[in-house]
């Protein structure tokens, strides 16, 4: 039996996370932040010192001894990183950028790309990334790609991170923004664009539940 699955890509702070867990809600389907793992994995890197951008072959080395696994509670999504829960320490910036960087290497994403869709195979989810509709799983039920202006995706990030404690101006994380946009769509593999066949949504001056109703009544 083919399941369902609904890919949601786009850039960072256009709200992708919000709309995908909703709608898993919603629809009653698991929701899968594919961005979590890749966070994961550069938390790792982070704690062993390593220089995302120049050690990459110890980066390589290190996959084969991390085990990213993804644990449903009261369908929240917990993310393991070798059996501890790392699922607040993934939100912090330097993980963030750390996870932009360590995603352009092509051997960590298909580490992440053969687990994403097992579980796709496997189960109706909601997926949301950078390249879930071009090639995670291209054969997917419905599309949609996700974007705002780079300004508002900056004010947003900022809220989220003022009531985490993270104390930085909306200039400098729009800066940190054009960095992972230009890494998102210029990395060689897989990169950051809008699948031909994915419905797109500007959600500038949309609210968060205008957004919900699009994407769903693109559903039914």
């Amino acid at each position: 039996m083919k399941h369902i699955n609904i890919a949601i890509d786009g850039p960072a702070g256009a709200g992708k996370s919000t709309i995908a867990k909703e709608i898993a809600k919603q629809k009653k389907i698991i929701y899968l932040d594919t961005g979590a793992m890749y966070r994961a994995i550069a938390l790792k890197a982070i704690r062993c010192g390593f220089n995302i951008k120049e050690e990459i072959d110890k980066i390589i080395q290190m996959l084969d001894i991390t085990e990213i696994s993804i644990v449903y509670q009261e369908e929240n999504q917990n993310i393991f990183l070798d059996e501890e829960n790392v699922t607040c320490l993934i939100r912090a910036p330097i993980v963030s950028q750390g996870a932009s960087d360590i995603a352009v290497i092509p051997e960590v994403r298909l580490k992440m790309v053969e687990q994403q869709r097992k579980i796709a195979q496997d189960h109706d989810v909601v997926m949301d990334g950078r390249d879930i509709g071009t090639y995670v799983i291209p054969n997917a039920s419905y599309k949609f790609y996700i974007t705002a202006s780079i300004e508002e995706r900056a004010r947003r990030r900022w809220l989220e991170m003022q009531e985490m404690g993270y104390a930085k101006t909306i200039d400098e994380i729009m800066a940190d923004i054009e960095i992972r946009d230009y890494n998102d769509k210029n990395r060689s593999f897989a990169p950051l664009c809008k699948a031909d066949d994915a419905v797109l949504i500007d959600t500038s001056f949309l609210s968060i539940q205008d957004v919900i109703q699009v994407v769903l009544h693109e559903i039914q």
